[in-house]
């Protein structure tokens, strides 16, 4: 049973640094993209970032490029997202995520983070 564990979230001030972790259990991920998501209260959710297991390639959010960073630690089986120049309107729960890349849809979701950024 794959397992989505994200931890890291808390509380900063604008322009503040934060690294979310999601550590994945359950099944080999090669062929799997890791993605992060995140949802602001009244908002629907959103996609962040993306990570190919396997050849590391990235995408990430209009909104986040240039701040945000995604990285992976194989030998974890840890993705991270690095968090730089936080903005009060990237305050939300973050979410992890996992999808064979040959599906289209994210199947696996861990429980969420919540990240507060105050002004």
């Amino acid at each position: 049973q794959v397992q989505l564990v994200e931890s890291g979230g808390g509380l900063v001030q604008a322009g503040g640094s934060l690294r979310l972790s999601c550590a994945a259990s359950g099944r080999t991920f090669s062929s799997y993209a890791m993605g992060w998501f995140r949802q602001a209260p009244g908002k629907e959710r959103e996609f962040v970032a993306r990570i190919s297991w396997s050849t590391g390639s990235t995408n990430l959010a209009d909104s986040v490029k240039g701040r945000f960073g995604i990285s992976r630690d194989n030998a974890k089986n840890t993705v991270f997202l690095q968090m730089n120049s936080l903005k009060p309107e990237d305050t939300a729960v973050y979410y992890c995520a996992a999808r064979q890349l040959k599906e289209p849809s994210y199947s696996y979701w861990g429980q969420g983070t919540q990240v507060t950024v105050s002004s």
